[in-house]
């Protein structure tokens, strides 16, 4: 066996406790109680306020940070006048506090070094460190071109370092939510009516009818104003339909539970078209006058009938007929929601073109109670010198992939192994607040690359398993104690909110704005960083925006009318789609014309072998992947995932709840950690469940080292989208061990 020249190491940290926070799901966001509203008048009246808007996932709820008179967060609460939230943080928001007192931070920059042989990592100050990294950036681009140093980002952190790659010349550029979670889903809706759905999606679930979710979890993946709505139209008698192998919160909420067999999708929704159709259950009007190509998906799905899609997807015909009546029933107020993490087979794009589709023959884009037309202000760009122009960039790396508009993860990982045909190669990475060792499927693959890697640089606030593979680690603030961007999002209505700090940073630790600026100043790009601290450029962009800083700090969200339009379509008016045709694609030229299927086709998928089981994983509304497991406060909430086990399964194998077991998948991949067993008629037999972002192997991740499995470790076999690239991730199977199967290897 040979030694990684990049040696995993686990990191240590130091710092203070932290809160309780508690609540959940669906039920959180009722009315706050009498206790709720002293709290709130108590909080206000003693402690210091100032304007955030959270960081825990990307939805971004503006909201109230509080902090005693030493300067400690104390309280987070949503912002009243923000439609993102309402006021009603969902629990990931009110524990975001835990960020701010996890006593495992980072707490200073980390340079990888040898002692005694052994690679490990060593305190650095800020100036020793930063000049290391500016070397790494000139060295690499004078060698190899800056297009060779590549970026791997998510968040807030992200768009900081993106302005620094571009200044230096490198769009070599990527992130995992998008080839590893919603890019099928844009480019299915791109191809159909010519917009991204985008974030936050602009569902009109508070006036719909009917909602139908297809692996969509709304009230586990927790997304604020989706859940708030959802509640809205179930009290207003909205019928949910839910398509699921398990029964989800989302589920049990429904009328309609279709527990579906995995990898069957694109033949229910086949199946629904067929009897919408037939039965002349769709829109005539709305299809008439905005669609191109309904002859020729009339034709298509004419022999995709129930009695068919029975066969594939385990569902009775009469429940296909049931629910595609009912959609029709409520049409055009329903939506067939897009969903978040597509990324599930490899026929993704097909599968959100078949959700598109649904909803083109439903009538629901544009439609009140289906899909509105978001709306959002631009927030002015602060002048710099234009970027230079790279030889190459992310386009390049994943030309093999026609329609993917933004960078592909993985492509760039496998840029980053030399090989004879690598005409774009990658040398070294910065990666900045995402952990990919997480995120990203092939474990081996990625370990592979990262140990060809001349450089490798990490930012977070936690000691995430990536950061052990780094050259230099750098702590991050959290959100609580930096300047960020404008918050600008889509909604029914534009509205900016800001983030200021409450608090200094603690520690060491810097926000990533002064970090990409130091590295900046130090590769000669001082024209691009005409600022001393990015406040400056906040205060510049709100005045370019009739507004100020000062009168955010007061409000914390600023409300715009909207500009752009009407909010549905002009029923009295022909409105034109941003397609090339100005109509709904339901056949897809484009897509024909690059090889590719202009319809939705069903593709059979492979099964498990006997004696393993579909892994399926998902979201809790406590966490936000693996980024908030070892938080203190959520941690309380949740410190483990478990594994959901039908009964049947149970007494084949012997399995008892809270019995704890091991994973082996198709590849002979075992779990490093055991996780407990959940048995329960929630989930089909052919499969089992798991929340994903557990199983941390960093013992410096106090509350969350070892706890529970870790999904993304036993996904070794990936189904790539061959139209956007995307990691289909679902197609991997797991057997059930119920002894230790590391002590018989020791043995």
């Amino acid at each position: 066996m040979t030694t990684s020249r990049r040696k995993f190491i686990k990191i240590s940290a130091l710092g203070i406790g932290g809160v309780t926070a508690a609540s959940s799901a669906l039920n959180m966001f009722g009315s706050n109680t009498y206790m709720d509203e002293l709290v709130k008048q108590n909080v206000e009246k003693k402690l210091t306020r100032t304007a955030t808007y959270c960081e825990i996932c990307f939805w971004k709820c503006a909201a109230w940070t509080y902090t005693d008179e030493e300067g400690l967060i104390k309280k987070i609460i949503g912002n009243d006048d923000d439609s993102h939230c309402n006021g009603r943080l969902c629990p990931r928001g009110t524990g975001g506090i835990g960020m701010y007192h996890d006593e495992n931070r980072l707490k200073t920059p980390l340079i990888r070094t040898i002692v005694n042989g052994e690679q490990t990592f060593r305190k650095a100050s800020w100036d020793e460190a930063l000049d290391l990294i500016a070397s790494k950036f000139t060295g690499i681009k004078e060698k190899y071109g800056a297009e060779s140093f590549a970026l791997l980002k998510h968040g807030a952190p992200g768009k900081h370092f993106e302005h620094l790659f571009k200044a230096y010349g490198s769009d070599t550029i990527a992130e995992p939510a998008y080839a590893q979670c919603r890019g099928p889903r844009e480019t299915g809706f791109v191809l159909t009516f010519g917009s991204w759905v985008g974030s936050p999606e602009p569902t009109d679930i508070r006036d719909t009818k009917c909602l139908v979710l297809i692996g969509s979890h709304i009230g586990e993946n927790m997304h604020n104003t989706q859940v708030q709505e959802m509640s809205e139209a179930i009290d207003n008698g909205a019928t949910i339909i839910t398509v699921d192998p398990r029964l989800s919160t989302a589920a049990s909420k429904s009328k309609h539970w279709l527990a579906i067999k995995p990898a069957t999708d694109i033949a229910l929704m086949l199946a629904w078209m067929n009897v919408i159709i037939e039965e002349g259950l769709y829109d005539k009007e709305y299809i008439e006058k905005y669609a191109n190509g309904f002859d020729e998906l009339k034709d298509y799905v004419r022999k995709f009938t129930p009695e068919w899609a029975y066969g594939i997807t385990t569902i009775k015909p009469e429940e296909i007929r049931k629910t595609a009546r009912v959609m029709g029933a409520a049409s055009p107020s329903v939506i067939i929601h897009p969903g978040r993490h597509v990324v599930w087979y490899g026929d993704d794009t097909q599968r959100a073109r078949a959700m598109a589709i649904l909803n083109a023959l439903l009538g629901s884009w544009g439609r009140r109670g289906g899909f509105y037309f978001k709306e959002k202000i631009k927030v002015p760009k602060y002048p710099h010198p234009k970027y230079p122009h790279p030889k190459w960039g992310w386009h390049e790396i994943g030309e093999k992939y026609p329609l993917a508009q933004m960078g592909i993860t993985t492509e760039v990982i496998k840029a980053s192994i030399p090989s004879e045909d690598n005409k774009y190669p990658v040398k070294a990475w910065m990666v900045a607040g995402t952990n990919i060792t997480k995120s990203i499927p092939n474990k081996k693959l990625l370990e592979k690359a990262m140990d060809e890697l001349d450089f490798m640089v990490v930012v977070d606030t936690m000691p995430m398993d990536v950061t052990g593979y780094a050259d230099v680690v750098l702590p991050e603030c959290t959100y609580l104690e930096r300047y960020d961007g404008i918050r600008s999002a889509t909604n029914r209505a534009p509205s900016i909110a800001v983030r200021t700090p409450a608090a200094k940073p603690k520690y060491e630790s810097k926000p990533a704005w002064w970090m990409a600026k130091q590295i900046g100043e130090r590769l000669g790009l001082h024209d691009y960083y005409k600022y001393d601290d990015f406040k400056e450029v906040i205060e510049w962009q709100l005045e370019k925006m009739g507004t100020s800083l000062e009168e955010l700090e007061k409000i914390g969200v600023k409300n715009y009318p909207r500009t752009s339009g009407p909010l549905y379509i002009n029923e009295e008016e022909t409105y034109e789609f941003p397609t090339a045709s100005g109509k709904i694609e339901l056949y897809s030229q484009e897509l024909k014309d690059l090889g590719f299927d202009p319809l939705p086709a069903y593709t059979v998928h492979p099964e498990p072998e006997p004696g393993f089981y579909r892994l399926n994983y998902g979201r809790a509304p406590m966490h936000t992947f693996s980024r908030t497991v070892n938080n203190p406060n959520l941690n309380d909430l949740m410190d483990e995932n478990k594994l959901w086990v039908n009964p049947k399964v149970a007494r084949i194998i012997g399995l008892k709840s809270n019995q704890e077991v091991w994973l082996k998948n198709q590849d002979d991949i075992i779990s490093t950690f055991s996780i407990k067993v959940r048995v329960t008629e929630r989930v089909r037999w052919d499969s089992v469940y798991m929340v994903h972002g557990f199983g941390h192997d960093n013992k410096k991740l106090e509350k969350a080292f070892g706890k529970g499995i870790n999904d993304t470790q036993l996904i070794s076999k990936v189904a790539t989208d061959p139209i956007m690239g995307g990691t289909g991730m679902r197609g991997n199977f797991v057997a059930i061990l119920t002894e230790d199967p590391h002590k018989i290897l020791d043995v």
